[in-house]
């Protein structure tokens, strides 16, 4: 794959079988052309912010990616209206949530796209799993996530233990398939790499 970038994407779901959604939504990203599903998170269940309705399941995904910003953000949202998502107001309940949170270190604001996602320094339910693999990486104008992790200590999430039918860590090599400097740079969490 060439000009490939290591993109970050946020999974989650509080309608129906959650962790069913996340599991096909996690199969549908390492089928996306041009695309490798670097490492994934553990699951944690957060509480939801600015809405009603029963805990997510959350999760991050880092994927090597030869698709552009907007391409990727385009798959994400097939990979949503396949599993059966709808919008019938601002932070209704989801079947499935695809978050593009970073693509590299590209800083785009567009009226389809804001990169990073605007709301990724605010939120416990992306920073801690994006935390759990790469503590070191640096969101653009926010600063290292490890750093940010302080300010959301107020939101109730709850990393959940492994479980068989959710493979955390880094793929073989993955790890390093990022420059060292690139934003959310997976190097600082090769030492806590988990093939659980």
């Amino acid at each position: 794959m060439n000009g490939v970038v290591r993109a970050w994407v946020g999974l989650g779901a509080n309608l129906g079988d959650s962790r069913q959604a996340l599991r096909e939504a996690r199969t549908a990203l390492a089928a996306l052309p041009g695309t490798r599903l670097a490492g994934v998170s553990s699951l944690y269940r957060s509480a939801p912010i600015d809405a009603a309705g029963p805990d997510y399941l959350n999760a991050v995904a880092a994927l090597d990616t030869g698709l552009a910003p907007e391409p990727l953000l385009d798959a994400l949202l097939d990979i949503e209206r396949r599993a059966g998502r709808q919008r019938p107001w601002r932070n209704a309940p989801r079947v499935l949530d695809l978050d593009l949170l970073l693509h590299a270190g590209t800083v785009v604001a567009s009226p389809r796209l804001t990169l990073p996602h605007p709301r990724l320094h605010l939120r416990a339910f992306v920073l801690m799993p994006l935390a759990e693999l790469a503590p070191g990486s640096t969101i653009p104008g926010h600063g290292r996530v490890d750093a940010l992790l302080a300010s959301v200590a107020d939101q109730r999430i709850e990393r959940l233990p492994p479980s068989a039918d959710w493979q955390v860590g880094w793929t073989a090599g993955a790890a390093l398939a990022v420059p060292p400097g690139d934003a959310a740079d997976p190097a600082a969490a090769s030492s806590r790499r988990s093939d659980r």
